[in-house]
C-alpha cells in the first residue's frame, strides 16, 4: 500500500511531481546499477569492494600514504565504526596498517602498505575502464560536466538560508 498525498497525516508534505518522481527513481536505479557494476569488477579483479578501493585511493594520494582514521572516515563518508571494520579486513590482508599518531599519541593513522599500493596499481586500469564503460562513455561531455556539478552540490548538502 503506497502513501499518497490524500492520506491523513501528510498535509504540508511537498510531494514530488510525476516528472520529479521519474527522475528520482532513475537516479536510484542508475546509482545502484553503477555501484553494482563497479563492485563486481573490483571483486572479480582484486577481491575488494568499492569502499575498500576508495580507501586505497585516498591513502595513495596522501602525504606519506597516511591519513588519520577520523579524517579518512569523513573523506569516504563512512561512520567511524564502519571504517574500523573495513580497515580491519584490509589490515588482515596486509593492505593497510594502523599506527598511533606521532603528533599527539591519541589518534590512529591508517597507512597504505607496499602490498596495498601494489594492489591499487594493478587494479586501477580495470577500475577506470569500468568507470568509463558504465558512466563516462554513456554521457556526452556536457552531461558528464553537469552531473559532476550536480553531485558537488549534493555533496555540499542543503544550504542554510
Amino acid at each position: 500500500m503506497a502513501v499518497t498525498p490524500d492520506d491523513p497525516g501528510t498535509a504540508g508534505t511537498r510531494w514530488l511531481t510525476t516528472e520529479q518522481q521519474r527522475w528520482w527513481r532513475a537516479y536510484l536505479l542508475g546509482t545502484a546499477a553503477l555501484q553494482d557494476a563497479l563492485n563486481r569488477q573490483l571483486d572479480a579483479e582484486a577481491d575488494i569492494s568499492l569502499s575498500e578501493y576508495e580507501i586505497l585511493v585516498r591513502l595513495s594520494e596522501a602525504p606519506r600514504r597516511t591519513v588519520r582514521m577520523s579524517e579518512l572516515a569523513a573523506s569516504v563518508m563512512h561512520s567511524r565504526s564502519r571504517l574500523t571494520h573495513t580497515v580491519s579486513r584490509m589490515e588482515r590482508r596486509g593492505l593497510v596498517e594502523r599506527r598511533a599518531c606521532e603528533d599527539d599519541g591519541r589518534g590512529i593513522n591508517c597507512v597504505l602498505t607496499p602490498a596495498g599500493f601494489d594492489l591499487l596499481d594493478r587494479t586501477a586500469p580495470g577500475h577506470v575502464g569500468a568507470v568509463r564503460t558504465n558512466l563516462v562513455d554513456l554521457l556526452s561531455e556536457e552531461e558528464f560536466r553537469v552531473l559532476g556539478r550536480v553531485m558537488e552540490r549534493i555533496a555540499e548538502g542543503p544550504r542554510e538560508d
